[in-house]
């Protein structure tokens, strides 16, 4: 049996970034450009393989065009010479109903580190179109410094300016292609 590929809907997907700015709110970005593909061995979305994730860096937004110049420069993404963001799925493994684990290596801004996300599965439908699509809530942490975004600054007060922590939070939405 054929290997069943998926890709990304734009329209109904959303790739976005938390963190603590100040240690006293949370600041939202967002990937207004990325891409998701698998392949599974049938429709029902089991044992997905080649799950690549990516996302263009230049296309980051968190609604203030000061703060997203700053994100694209070496001090963070460094953009001019990582304009992608990659995740590899390695693993995909049930944690219970329809609770799933993926595990991966996401590289960003040259670095490489294994990363485990938690999937939510929303399920399989077919839309009025008669399009087969899958749905997924994804959650998860990484430290930024460990992939090289190291940029730093105090308050006055010894406050840290941007946490170490970052909150990842997707919602995506697969189509089954032809």
């Amino acid at each position: 049996m054929a290997k069943v590929k998926w890709a990304v809907d734009p329209t109904h997907s959303e790739v976005q970034f938390k963190v603590k700015h100040l240690m006293i709110t949370t600041v939202t970005g967002y990937f207004q450009n990325f891409n998701v593909e698998a392949e599974t061995e049938d429709e029902q979305f089991s044992n997905p393989a080649n799950v690549v994730f990516t996302a263009d860096v230049n296309s980051i937004s968190t609604n203030n065009e000061q703060r997203d110049t700053h994100l694209r420069s070496a001090d963070f993404f460094d953009a001019a010479e990582h304009e992608e963001i990659r995740f590899e799925g390695t693993n995909y493994e049930n944690a219970g109903g329809d609770d799933y684990k993926l595990h991966g290596n996401l590289t960003i801004k040259g670095n490489t580190k294994p990363v485990t996300v938690n999937v939510e599965f929303g399920g399989i439908v077919v839309d009025p179109y008669g399009q087969t699509k899958a749905g997924f809530t994804l959650t998860g942490k990484i430290s930024r410094k460990a992939f090289g975004l190291t940029w730093d600054a105090v308050t006055e007060a010894g406050s840290v300016v941007v946490s170490d922590e970052i909150k990842l939070q997707a919602e995506i939405q697969l189509v089954k292609q032809a």
